[in-house]
């Protein structure tokens, strides 16, 4: 009985700590690790919604850019880092998800050393051409790659990239043989294209609307489920002729594993806040992107659950090694 006591009381003073904690969160500058380098889009996407917070919760939040060995290094760092809501991390399925069918040994497991808080944006893909390639649709796309296997090259920012798994699930669904030609990085993947060296790919919107817009590329179909209200004139794959494909990215904040729950609850409110604020929803409209967010932390963790398990199978189907 008096352990029972005992125990009991334990639980009160910690749920009660808890809550102080929350009440008198933060207290102090928020570090926020970002697992890409400054100036990427994870980094741009990230400033918008903490500059916002920060505006709200009257405390700076200081980013540090983590980039290299596709963000790994910056998910290792927040994995090793106190759970006390002060260390926070903005991650994307790269550095979350892909690095571990990637990379034969890693410092961190992403399901069981973070706690889940909430999405911040889904980054739509682009499913696009060279202009000098006769093709004006998805179908014609297929139709072109059938009558020539194995000609078409499809470029990517890497092998393991999520633009490398987009253009997969493509082929796969669309039963197109084509070449994969992997580059370093988002930048020379579009090159690749706009140059001819390659033909087509799938690539983030953010990433290729200026080419778009310049008439270096030809956008087809988005890779979403549903159109986007910022080109709501492109269908997406799924209904120009490929029906069941779907792939999207997304950049979410976590907190290393133990974090108080109150603490969670309470960046999870003030993130969803910040996102439906006018003036970050056109900073993210201006980058190609729209806010999306999370009902609660528990229905991002479901999300981030069910989206390793369909980028497994998509590695596997890509035929990717560990190095």
């Amino acid at each position: 009985m008096r352990y029972t006591l005992l125990k009991a009381g334990v639980l009160a003073l910690i749920g009660t700590a808890g809550i102080a904690s929350a009440q008198t969160y933060p207290s102090k500058p928020i570090r926020v690790i970002a697992a890409q380098s400054a100036g990427s889009s994870l980094d741009t996407i990230t400033r918008i919604v903490t500059n916002k917070m920060s505006e709200m919760l009257a405390q700076q939040f200081v980013i540090d850019n983590r980039g290299g060995a596709g963000g790994i290094i910056g998910v290792e760092l927040a994995a090793r880092s106190t759970p006390d809501g002060y260390t926070l991390l903005v991650g994307a399925p790269s550095s979350m998800i892909i690095s571990i069918f990637t990379y034969r040994k890693l410092a961190f497991d992403a399901l069981r050393d973070f706690d889940p808080i909430s999405l911040t944006v889904n980054a739509e893909g682009v499913l696009a051409v060279n202009p000098g390639v006769p093709v004006k649709s998805v179908q014609e796309l297929i139709a072109l790659a059938k009558s020539q296997p194995g000609k078409l090259n499809m470029s990517s920012a890497g092998i393991g990239s999520s633009s490398h798994l987009a253009g997969v699930m493509f082929t796969s669904l669309a039963g197109i043989d084509t070449v994969h030609v992997p580059y370093k990085g988002g930048g020379p993947m579009a090159a690749a294209v706009v140059g001819g060296e390659a033909q087509w790919l799938i690539a983030p919107a953010a990433s290729v609307v200026g080419q778009i817009k310049a008439g270096r590329l030809r956008a087809l179909a988005l890779s979403s489920k549903q159109r986007s209200p910022l080109m709501p004139d492109l269908p997406t794959i799924d209904e120009a002729g490929v029906p069941g494909y779907e792939y999207t990215s997304w950049n979410a904040v976590f907190a290393p594993k133990g974090t108080p729950r109150p603490i969670i609850k309470s960046l999870h409110a003030t993130i969803q806040k910040a996102l439906a604020e006018p003036d970050v929803k056109q900073q993210y409209a201006n980058q190609g992107l729209a806010p999306l967010g999370s009902a609660s932390p528990e229905e991002f963790g479901r999300f981030f659950r069910a989206d390793f398990d369909r980028i497994a199978r998509l590695v596997k189907l890509a035929g990717v090694k560990p190095e």
